[in-house]
C-alpha cells in the first residue's frame, strides 16, 4: 500500500512540475526511465467476438408454395432501423428461395 501511495505521489509531482514548466520537466523525463506499467486486464466480453455489435434479429413466417405451413426464417441485420432491417430480411428471405414472404414473427435489438 505504501509503495502505490509513493508512486502516486512522485507520479502528480512530476505530472505537476512538467504542467508548471514544460522544458524542464521534458528534461527530467528523459533522464529517469519509468518501469514499464503491467497490462491492465481485460474485461469479459458480453457476446462472441464475431457477433456484430448492433442491429436487429428478425424473424419472418416464409412459405415457398401457396398452401403450405409457415416456416420461421431468421436473420440477423446490422441496421439500427427496425424497418430497414425487416426489408434487408425479407431480401435476405427471397434469396434464400422463399418467395412468399408471411408476416414478422419476432424482432430483437442486439
Amino acid at each position: 500500500m505504501e509503495t502505490e501511495l509513493s508512486e502516486f505521489e512522485q507520479v502528480m509531482r512530476r505530472q505537476i512540475e512538467d504542467f508548471m514548466s514544460p522544458k524542464k520537466g521534458e528534461a527530467k523525463r528523459r533522464d529517469t526511465k519509468a518501469t514499464p506499467a503491467a497490462p491492465a486486464p481485460k474485461a469479459p466480453r458480453s457476446k462472441a467476438a464475431g457477433a456484430p455489435k448492433t442491429g436487429h434479429r428478425i424473424k419472418l413466417a416464409v412459405r415457398t408454395k401457396p398452401l403450405e405451413m409457415d416456416t420461421e426464417f431468421e436473420h440477423i441485420s446490422t441496421s439500427i432501423s427496425k424497418v430497414e432491417a425487416q426489408l434487408e430480411a425479407e431480401k435476405a428471405a427471397k434469396k434464400a428461395g422463399y418467395p412468399i414472404i408471411g408476416y414478422v414473427i419476432e424482432t430483437q435489438r442486439l
